[in-house]
């Protein structure tokens, strides 16, 4: 059974940094595209960033030269790099991710969620 771990997330100040990791675990033969979506009280969730197989990266507007998606193919791993942070950053993250399991069929699956809050 495919799974999708996210860690990282926790309490920052305005202006620092914190590191989303997105593990792929479980009979997986590759990762397709991945993104990074967020929902915060109130509001509809969002893409924030994604990633396509060849490692093209595109981001929303409001986070664009301050975050960074990354992957680690041997790793299964997709990350998320989240510099000068602002308390309307404040959300729950999510990563989704086109799987291609040990069958080599594409399934499309969402971690739990990990929340990041910007704080002083």
């Amino acid at each position: 059974q495919v799974q999708l771990v996210e860690s990282g997330g926790g309490l920052v100040q305005p202006g620092g940094s914190l590191r989303l990791s997105c593990a792929a675990s479980g009979s997986i033969f590759s990762i397709n595209a991945a993104g990074w979506y967020r929902q915060a009280p109130g509001k509809q969730r969002e893409l924030v960033a994604a990633i396509t197989s060849g490692g093209a990266t595109d981001y929303a507007d409001s986070v664009k030269g301050r975050f960074t998606i990354s992957r680690d193919n041997a790793k299964n791993t997709v990350y998320l790099q989240m510099n000068s942070l602002k308390p309307e950053d404040t959300a729950v993250y999510y990563c989704n991710a086109g799987v291609v399991d040990n069958t080599y069929y594409v399934n499309d699956y969402w971690g739990q969620g990990t929340q990041v809050t910007v704080s002083s």
